[in-house]
């Protein structure tokens, strides 16, 4: 443990929005409403809510767990706890933060460059050509490079002097943001039959393993599970905190952003009669059809349109933060780097993967598949059967320091033993299929 040179949060609260914005991102603020749209309505809602319950909220409290006990990052935390032959699962936390936040700085590079067009230029007309033009090539690399230094500069300030600051501004912002935007869509002509296309049920899409494979893998990406994010932010904690109530307390705030951003969305698209527009891309609809309907409610139009995308550039960001931060605490740890300079070459380095995604829609598609699903279920299931028949009750000594709420921790072992690793290893399986699929429509296309 490097207790006495690491750094450490100023507060309880300043690492609970830390982690709450390492959940919240792209995923939320879109995706988690398209698909509950997409895959049976309340049916999705459901089952994502007890994947997180099983699935989720006992990984989440491994991570956390490993990271305040051992103070390291991943690399040296699971050897700390496991020897050697673990170290192999820390690399992977951190080979999936890296290639997750290549293709992620291109997707807020796009949502970056919309919420300075909304302002400076409006949204245009013709929404879909716009989106094609700027989708990938230089002016796409050159948005993703903008942003990923803007991650640089905060995780260079240090974690007191850049992220946990970062976060007390940013996370009550998008908390505003969200919130004023779903009261605005309330007022809309169109805002019931928005909530009815969101809400609507298909009870039977519960026992569909697409949806449940969906489910997992948006409730593992949502969390930043797998990927090692809770882990290091965790490895700043002090062993006074709460480890049970903060792995309740991020993911109810990661569901209930996700979910509000569903009542914006949804009743802006029926209010303006889009609703034919929202096609099987979740990246066409948030970038082609919002577009298009911000574009037709004229000024008001641009200043809902501004604050809908600093939302998400918002989200992105404190997302981005984190999977950077996996990348530059390993390699403070591992080779006694100066932060800054470790933060400027990860960076770097994590940019310079994400220039495929920028030139090439398609290698994004792929990165998505394989790192955003593929690396992320892989993880979460060894570090589940790491933690239950390797570590025992050595990790739940290390939960049950600080906590008030020891019944929480009744079943945890069981699940993680018993329930957690079959349910991930059949969602790993489709996983790997559509991993294969997306692999091979890229080498025709």
């Amino acid at each position: 443990m490097s207790e006495g040179t690491r750094e450490h949060w100023s507060s309880s609260l300043g690492f609970t929005l830390a982690a709450v914005g390492s959940a919240v991102g792209l995923g939320n603020m879109w995706r988690f409403s398209y698909m509950t749209a997409e895959n049976g309505g309340a049916a999705f809602v459901i089952l994502y809510v007890l994947l997180t319950a099983i699935v989720g909220l006992p990984v989440m409290l491994v991570e956390l767990s490993i990271g305040r006990g051992a103070g390291e990052s991943p690399v040296k935390a699971l050897t700390y706890y496991g020897g050697r032959a673990w170290a192999p699962l820390g690399l992977l936390f951190v080979v999936s933060g890296f290639v997750i936040l290549g293709y992620y700085g291109v997707l807020a590079g796009w949502t970056t460059r919309y919420a300075f067009e909304a302002i400076v230029t409006g949204f245009p007309a013709d929404a879909a050509a716009h989106f094609g033009a700027l989708q990938s090539g230089h002016q796409a690399a050159a948005w993703q490079l903008g942003f990923m230094a803007l991650t640089v500069l905060v995780v260079s300030g240090g974690v007191r002097g850049g992220i946990e600051r970062a976060s007390l501004v940013l996370m009550p912002l998008l908390g505003l943001l969200v919130i004023g935007l779903a009261l605005y869509a309330a007022t809309l002509d169109g805002a019931a039959a928005g909530y009815r296309y969101y809400f609507s049920t298909e009870f039977k899409a519960i026992l569909d393993p697409a949806v449940m494979r969906d489910a997992a893998g948006q409730a593992f990406f949502s969390l930043s599970l797998g990927m090692g994010a809770m882990l290091t932010y965790a490895s700043y904690l002090s062993r006074s905190h709460d480890l049970p109530r903060e792995a309740i307390l991020i993911s109810a705030s990661d569901f209930a952003v996700a979910f509000v951003a569903g009542l914006v969305v949804f009743p802006l698209v029926f209010a303006l009669g889009l609703q034919q527009d929202v096609s099987a891309s979740t990246l066409g609809a948030l970038f082609v059809t919002l577009p298009k309907a911000f574009a037709t409610m004229g000024f008001a139009g641009r200043v809902i349109g501004f604050l809908f995308m600093l939302a998400l550039v918002v989200g992105a960001l404190t997302s981005a933060i984190s999977l950077l931060e996996v990348v530059v605490s390993t390699a403070i740890d591992q080779f006694g780097m100066e932060r800054a300079r470790a933060s400027w070459l990860c960076g770097g380095a994590i940019s310079a993967l994400g220039l495929l995604s920028a030139y090439d829609i398609g290698i994004l598609g792929l990165m998505d598949t394989i790192g955003g699903n593929l690396l992320l279920v892989f993880g979460g299931l060894c570090l589940s059967v790491f933690a239950g028949w390797v570590l025992g009750p050595r990790i739940l000594e290390e939960a049950e320091q600080g906590t008030r709420m020891p019944w929480m921790l009744g079943g945890w072992l069981f699940m993680l033993r018993y329930v957690v690793p079959p349910l991930l290893f059949v969602i790993l399986l489709y996983s790997i299929q559509a991993a294969w699929v997306a692999l091979a429509e890229w080498a025709g296309g």
